[in-house]
């Protein structure tokens, strides 16, 4: 997909001279967090033998978040099929809610017990979590026991972290200062606003929280501090980049010894090496990293690319280019017609036209389509123009709903219907002594549900037969037959709650049974890598798994996936490689078909920090992608929807 980090840092040595180092802290990039995981995962398990030749204690800091949790993973495996013992190892989490139940769904300690705890051998003495259920009166006095008992084991052998939005580590949020031990705190509107995935709603995520201060981290022999996801990108920058500022709590790391922050391609994104290398010194220039400056360079300036002249290349740092293409005329020429290619309103496909230079094929004319919708709305937020243009141009479209998205309902609207079953089988005089036991008892869950409460079966498939008609309709709207319309409901979504399990054969059997059945020649997938954790990346990660299962079938050899964005993001422009536009009719029918998903309008259960509505979002999304292709000096749609191809 996005190849530009590894030419721009494969060759280490070599670049090692020729870039000037902007960051400030030593980083350590990997294809993906999985890789990144496994590497600290085995530093900590050989830190853990080390101390056990030593008789020794092997003192872990360790947090909470999605961020740690393959890290997790890797070290329960080791202890299961490689015999690393936790019997030597004391730990002392980062973090604790306050108040906050140690049973409840979003506690700390359950989530340690439930990603790592539970799954091996240490002793629950040599476990230390912050408690969020004691009285405010003694939270001074167990702070002040929790620093010293860190401080008699000889301090932390390592510290591992995330970094929130707001660049908080642990939850020292802005403004926090570098003296400062472990305490109570008040959480930031924004990391709260972070929490709502896991609480239901903002309303229910805790003021206030009980953390390690910035100097009990700062005093930990070995500090990793991971983030994953491109929604981590712009922190991430501030942190390793910026100055050391309170505002930032990260950048205190600056400071440190032996700190190492592990990012992903999607977290370094935003890093001067990655997005602006040019700007650090010699590049290695391929295709991509050319067309990278030319568009950048062109919307920097706010200038057409076809009126760049050299001196705008000397001037903004790219003198290099300008060097090995002799002037800018030519270059500017051939990034024009690269983007012109990637415009295109056939989708699937132009019929009997030249496809040398076009996104898609022209054969077959008419082809078989599946687009993978994450949630039940996905398909016509994010692709929701594209998706009527290839009913319009007569392929045979499915569309394939991987979630129930159930847990994204609010009780009332969940209530609501309940009554109206409950109203319209009395008006029709039909007595269904099941139906109102069953409708009692959702009632009564919903009057007494706690915020760390599951909810109960009946109530999940009341939201799931809420969403699921809501996406009939959608897909309807656009044009689809029954047939045509799969709800896979995915057996890993189902747990009543926003924590998920994992992917399992079972959920891959699922995809692949599809792909088999259908034989698409195209695929469409939400390729969102915001948050590793989060349904998207799952439900991305089911769908590699599946055609790599499927790799060796006919289809799959004449199949392409197309990857598209959700609500919050969009592809770089010079990733880009469709850009379908949309007349303004075009954008209305699309949000007429986001209109169908009612449950998820105004306010949605899980909004993020954004305060406009989906429909809002996806509009203004596809027009600033239209208006940054007008601004490179091509031709000015009302909108544009964007696609990347994954090539396996």
């Amino acid at each position: 997909m996005n190849t530009t980090i590894q030419k721009t840092v494969e060759n280490k040595p070599a670049l090692k001279y020729q870039l000037k180092n902007f960051e400030k802290v030593p980083i350590k990039l990997w294809e993906t967090p999985n890789e990144g995981a496994k590497h600290i995962a085995e530093y900590i398990a050989l830190t853990i033998r080390k101390k056990q030749q030593d008789g020794e204690y092997a003192v872990l800091g360790l947090a909470t978040g999605s961020s740690p949790i393959k890290v997790y993973n890797e070290l329960v495996r080791m202890h299961q099929e490689e015999g690393l013992s936790f019997s030597n190892v004391v730990t002392f989490n980062l973090d604790e809610y306050f108040p906050m139940n140690p049973d409840s769904l979003q506690s700390y300690v359950r989530f340690m017990n439930e990603y790592l705890f539970s799954h091996v051998d240490i002793k629950p003495e040599n476990i230390n979590i912050p408690k969020g259920d004691i009285s405010i009166d003694d939270v001074g006095d167990f702070c002040e026991k929790y620093e010293k008992k860190i401080e008699s084991l000889g301090g932390l052998d390592i510290q591992i972290l995330g970094i929130g939005r707001t660049g908080h580590i642990g939850f020292n949020e802005p403004g926090a200062w570098l003296s400062s031990k472990t305490r109570l705190v008040k959480l930031d509107h924004i990391t709260r606003v972070d929490a709502v995935k896991d609480f239901g709603s903002e309303d229910n995520v805790p003021y206030r929280a009980i953390t390690m201060g910035i100097d009990t981290i700062m005093k930990a022999k070995q500090i990793f501090i991971m983030a994953w996801g491109n929604h981590k990108a712009d922190i991430v920058r501030e942190a390793i980049e910026g100055n050391i500022t309170e505002i930032v709590p990260a950048t205190y790391l600056q400071q440190h010894s032996n700190v190492k922050f592990y990012l992903d391609e999607a977290a370094a994104s935003s890093l001067t090496k990655v997005k602006t290398p040019w700007l650090a010194g010699i590049c290695n220039w391929d295709e991509k990293l050319i067309a990278k400056a030319v568009i950048w360079l062109s919307l920097k300036i706010k200038k057409p690319i076809l009126k760049l002249l050299d001196e705008d290349y000397i001037s903004n740092g790219l003198s290099e280019l300008i060097a090995e293409y002799n002037s800018a005329y030519s270059l500017n020429i051939k990034i024009f017609n690269k983007l012109q290619h990637s415009i295109t309103g056939w989708p699937g496909g132009k019929p009997n036209a030249d496809d040398t230079k076009r996104p898609e094929r022209a054969s077959p004319a008419k082809k078989r389509v599946i687009i993978f919708s994450p949630h039940p709305d996905d398909d016509v937020i994010s692709m929701g123009g594209t998706f009527l243009r290839l009913v319009e141009q007569g392929h045979d479209v499915h569309v394939a709903y991987q979630v129930s998205g159930n847990i994204a309902v609010h009780d009332v609207d969940a209530w609501r219907y309940a009554a109206f079953m409950k109203d319209y089988a009395k008006a029709m005089g039909l007595e269904i002594p099941a139906l109102d036991e069953i409708l009692g008892k959702v009632n009564k869950f919903i009057a007494r549900k706690k915020s760390e409460d599951r909810d109960i079966k009946e109530l999940r498939l009341i939201k799931g037969i809420i969403r699921e008609e809501e996406a009939r309709s959608g897909a309807m709207f656009c044009g689809l037959k029954e047939k045509n319309i799969h709800f896979l409901k995915m057996p890993f979504y189902e747990t009543g709650g926003a924590r998920k399990n994992a992917l399992s054969q079972a959920d891959y059997d699922i995809i692949v049974d599809l792909l088999n059945t259908i034989k698409p020649h195209q695929v469409y997938a939400a390729g969102d890598l915001a948050d590793p954790h989060g349904t998207h990346r799952v439900c991305l990660d089911a769908i590699f798994k599946a055609f790599e299962q499927t790799k060796n079938e006919k289809w799959s050899k004449d199949c392409y996936l197309w990857l598209y964005r959700g609500a919050w993001h969009e592809w770089p422009i010079d990733e880009i490689e469709m850009a379908v536009p949309l007349s303004p009719d075009e954008l209305l029918k699309k949000r007429r078909a986001i209109f169908m998903h009612q449950s998820q309008k105004d306010s949605p259960v899980f909004p993020g920090d954004d305060k406009r509505e989906f429909w809002q979002r996806a509009e203004d999304r596809n027009k600033e992608t239209a208006n940054s292709y007008n601004t490179l000096g091509l031709a000015e749609y009302e909108a544009m929807e964007a696609f990347v191809r994954w090539k396996f």
